[in-house]
């Protein structure tokens, strides 16, 4: 009888018994599990297969099929589906294929490694592959731990030919562990011989830094990145370092704004993360002309808008927010908000303005809409950005028109089903939006100033106007100072000019409601933004008139 024994052997070789005689096969140690992480969903194969699409089900006639096969940050947690707050890259790489010529699907699974991927998941995936398909690679995150108890997902590092028999402590299950790079080989083998067209990708980078005081994300270009190119060059097949593509916009951004490209933990990535990586992975494959899938993309389609007002290298002022910052403004008698009428404040032989605000909307799904991606790309050094939010961010906020935010300026931040669409989002403060503006907006080397929203017709007990200093005004003052932006108090310059009104005086100031500023409304707080850029020592106010 043939019996199995694994043992460590002073931790770089394992040895086997075989029918009383002693075989020694050298292989190195597993890599260490430094990631110190515990996914949020059990790795249930039978949920996992219910919830990932059946392979080759999204077929459109002879149209070929992009399979995505990775870790958790490709598809987080056995859904997928964000409701721990943990977004995948997969989920958000159709969005940059076109649809009507190959569909994409997403069949990684949260916690595997390239052994336990190819053992559990894989048979299913290649069976649905057919000749024309493609086939994108990005594993190495979970190959580290144990060889043969746990999870038992390690597979030997480097890109050798050297395996290991161990016997799994839990089960007893005998099995043959090969190194990343062999269990890379047989991939892109098995896919050659269905037809398709693999794809070697390098992980995604985690919001890790070399040292707490550098300014260089930490690379994988010495192990799994390294050996997954070596593989690619090995096999002559596409590899894209989507770690090096995704970690030099890390480098752009900045640690506090990458903090925010990631949820719980520094390794699976928000919403905002996961579709930054889809779209570092959408633009190394469109450096690869010669890499057929590339011409599966989506065209770039460029904003030929925003920013068009730009005069050589002048600078330009945007203005965002809501209705109360641009209206219908149709005539003189229609609503107007006072974004559409700061710009004869300005001497426009120097800097432009652009009033990009849209009606109903929160600093929450400006964001969402990709109103202010649009502004962001624009933006360039000099430039300046006033934004004001906060009439919306008080309502409903995953039933109804669900643009609410959390109250407050911490750093709180709650998952929530949105009712209308049945998507989980993870929703935060309202301080911590426009924490994210003024990130951003420093970034690009822009200028930030933050407002408190215009004031409401509306009265305290001691009849006057009702200020906004102990919620959203107090809120926006404090996120502009923690995260480095001017601010102007809006609400109480335009507040204290209404108080030296009688309520009838004050009716000429709005229209319709007690929010939106008729043209004579929005004047008086374009001249009351005026007074506080003034005041200020906002570099702004040199472009005054």
């Amino acid at each position: 009888m043939k019996q199995s024994v694994v043992c460590s052997l002073l931790c770089i070789g394992f040895t086997t018994l075989f029918a009383g005689a002693q075989t020694i096969t050298p292989v190195a140690a597993p890599l260490e599990d430094v990631n110190k992480v515990i996914d949020n969903t059990p790795d249930s194969l039978y949920i996992a297969r219910t919830a990932r699409p059946v392979p080759g089900s999204s077929r459109r006639g002879d149209h070929p099929v992009l399979f995505l096969i990775g870790n958790s940050t490709m598809r987080t947690g056995t859904k997928g589906n964000g409701e721990n707050g943990q977004w995948g890259w997969g989920y958000f790489a159709p969005e940059f294929f076109d649809e009507e010529k190959i569909t994409v699907e997403n069949h990684a699974m949260g916690g595997t490694s390239s052994r336990t991927f190819y053992k559990n998941l894989w048979p299913e995936v290649r069976e649905g592959i057919r000749p024309g398909d493609w086939v994108i690679i990005e594993l190495g995150h979970n190959d580290n731990g144990p060889y043969d108890e746990g999870r038992a997902r390690a597979s030997i590092p480097g890109i050798g030919k050297d395996s290991l028999q161990v016997v799994i402590k839990e089960t007893g299950e005998q099995e043959t562990v090969y190194s990343f790079g062999e269990y890379m080989r047989k991939y892109i083998q098995e896919v050659k011989e269905r037809g398709a067209h693999p794809v070697l990708f390098s992980l995604t980078p985690r919001n890790a830094w070399v040292d707490a005081d550098s300014t260089v994300i930490t690379r994988v270009n010495q192990t799994f990145g390294l050996w997954a190119k070596q593989i690619a060059e090995e096999q002559n097949i596409p590899f894209i370092d989507l770690n090096e593509i995704s970690a030099q916009k890390y480098e752009r951004f900045g640690k506090e704004k990458v903090k925010r490209m990631f949820y719980l933990d520094r390794i699976h990535t928000s919403a905002e993360g996961a579709r930054i990586n889809a779209g570092s992975a959408a633009e190394g494959l469109r450096q690869r002309p010669d890499i057929a899938l590339s011409s599966y993309l989506k065209p770039v389609v460029k904003d030929t808008v925003t920013g068009a007002s730009r005069q050589g290298n002048n600078p330009v002022l945007f203005t965002i927010g809501d209705s109360t910052v641009r209206n219908e403004e149709t005539d003189e008698h229609a609503m107007w908000g006072w974004g559409s009428v700061i710009a004869p404040f300005f001497d426009l032989t120097k800097i432009t303005v652009e009033n990009h605000a849209m009606g109903g909307r929160s600093s929450r799904t400006f964001i969402d809409e990709g109103r202010w991606q649009r502004v962001y790309n624009a933006l360039q050094p000099g430039d300046f950005v006033l934004l004001q939010f906060g009439h919306n961010d008080g309502g409903d906020i995953h039933t109804g028109k669900a643009r609410g935010t959390l109250r407050g300026a911490g750093k709180e931040s709650e998952v929530m089903l949105m009712e209308q669409t049945g998507t989980f989002q993870v929703i935060y403060t309202y301080g911590e939006y426009l924490r994210h503006y003024i990130q951003d907006i420093r970034e690009k080397g822009a200028t930030p100033i933050v407002l408190s929203h215009t004031p409401r017709k509306q009265w305290d007990e001691e009849g006057r106007i009702r200020r906004n200093a102990g919620s959203y005004g107090g809120w926006a003052r404090e996120a502009a100072e923690t995260a480095g932006a001017f601010f102007i108090d809006l609400n109480e310059i335009s507040a204290a000019k209404f108080d030296q009104m009688t309520k009838e005086e004050i009716e000429a100031y709005f229209k319709n409601d007690h929010t939106h500023t008729s043209l004579k409304g929005a004047q008086l707080n374009t001249t009351s933004i005026v007074e506080g850029l003034q005041q200020s020592n906002c570099e702004l106010k040199r472009y005054l008139k």
